[in-house]
């Protein structure tokens, strides 16, 4: 341990024993996240070549991991780079490149684009591989992707991974349907409902124990856990996780509201309020109007750019959401669908995929209530929280 605190090494350590003992000192219950709990993960990076994956979330403190442990004298032979980019300012589904940081000099790798699998070369001289990104609870939010390839990778190539574990803003509940296996893609690799109430950590151990890794390859695995986190806790992220996931407001919806993104409704990508609001130039008795437009970084190409579309703001929909039923919210898009009356022309092929099935496009298009589809959901869903209670790493919910 000594050796790990020398040099340059020492501030940093002093620096977080002493904020992690002063914020004790005004909450015994405060939560601390994986990366501040750096006397369980320095010494298993010490003197070895590290490879990061990391974004703008990926912090110690007020202050950037790689930042941290570049300046702090570890190793670090590069950087990989998920959706949204290393420093987080690039838009959904805009394709990563390759670069320098103009921080630390260091190489960025993405995962994003043309390759969402780190490659052998890449893995060539790399001793471990340390995993560090907020994660928000949703099926299709593409972090949990790319850490399930990033493992797939190091177990392929024998080269351990640490994942330094964050809260779930959404990890209070279950929910939503199971996803069917021919639906697999980016925006969703293993059969989990669209809200599985696991940190990233967990989900880590679950792909990893339940051998959805490709050819059942197992991960030499290391999880860092959370400091004084349940999953009944309504965690509020220091740090928006996206462009369009501003505040605590939008990831709350967004498990809810993201299914618009596969129909003609707009979520308000390219407004103050992505996925805060909803709305259609049609749907004239919304009570809340937006215009879209072109917002570099955050909206490049937003639906319905310059036209005005009437809808609802549900930002006070969220702010009650800890005294309403823990689960998603289905009515809007079953009201949307209903009220603006373009049957196969509401949703779009990439609905199919959001949803993970073809069923719940069928119940709506059918006239099923909102109660009625969520009772063909929980066989799947009662079948999941078995697999789920065996991996988890704090104390539940309920």
């Amino acid at each position: 341990m000594l050796k790990i605190l020398a040099g340059r090494q020492f501030y940093l350590c002093l620096f977080l024993f002493g904020s992690i003992i002063g914020c004790s000192q005004n909450s015994v219950t405060r939560i601390i996240v994986g990366a501040e709990q750096t006397g369980e993960y320095f010494p298993l990076i010490a003197d070895k070549n590290i490879a990061v994956v990391a974004n703008q979330t990926s912090l110690i403190g007020e202050v950037h991991l790689v930042d941290s442990l570049y300046h702090a004298g570890f190793k670090i032979s590069k950087v990989f780079s998920p959706e949204h980019g290393f420093r987080g300012k690039a838009d959904a589904g805009q394709e990563i490149e390759d670069k320098i940081d103009l921080v630390t000099g260091l190489p960025v790798i993405s995962l994003y684009g043309k390759n969402k699998k780190p490659q052998p070369a890449d893995l060539e001289n790399v001793d471990i591989v340390v995993f560090d990104i907020q994660d928000v609870g949703a099926r299709f939010y593409t972090y949990i992707s790319t850490m399930t390839y990033v493992m797939e990778a190091c177990a392929e190539n024998g080269v351990p991974m640490i994942v330094l574990d964050r809260p779930n803003p959404n990890g209070f509940y279950v929910d939503g349907p199971v996803l069917e296996k021919e639906y697999t893609s980016f925006v969703g690799l293993h059969p989990v409902p669209i809200v599985y109430g696991m940190t990233i950590g967990e989900y880590a151990e679950m792909v990893n124990g339940e051998s959805w890794l490709k050819n059942g390859v197992k991960c030499k695995l290391t999880v860092i856990a959370v400091g004084n986190y349940r999953h009944s806790n309504f965690y509020e992220l220091p740090v928006k996780p996206s462009p369009n996931l501003p505040n605590k407001y939008a990831v709350y919806l967004y498990p809810s509201l993201c299914l618009f993104e596969g129909t003609v409704v707009s979520v308000g990508r390219g407004t103050e309020y992505p996925f805060q609001v909803i709305g259609h130039p049609d749907f004239k008795t919304g009570s809340f109007v937006f215009t879209p437009k072109l917002i570099p970084g955050f909206a490049t190409k937003p639906k319905y750019e310059g036209n005005r579309c009437y809808g609802q703001n549900l930002t006070s929909f969220a702010d009650i959401m800890k005294e309403l039923p823990k689960q998603l919210h289905l009515s809007w898009l079953i009201e949307y669908y209903k009220a603006l009356n373009l049957n196969d022309s509401f949703f779009n092929e990439y609905f199919e995929t959001l949803a993970g099935t073809a069923t719940l496009r069928q119940q709506i298009e059918e006239g099923w209530s909102e109660d009625q589809i969520r009772e063909t959901w929980q066989p799947g869903l009662e079948k999941f929280k078995q697999i789920r209670k065996k991996y988890l790493l704090y104390p539940d919910y309920e």
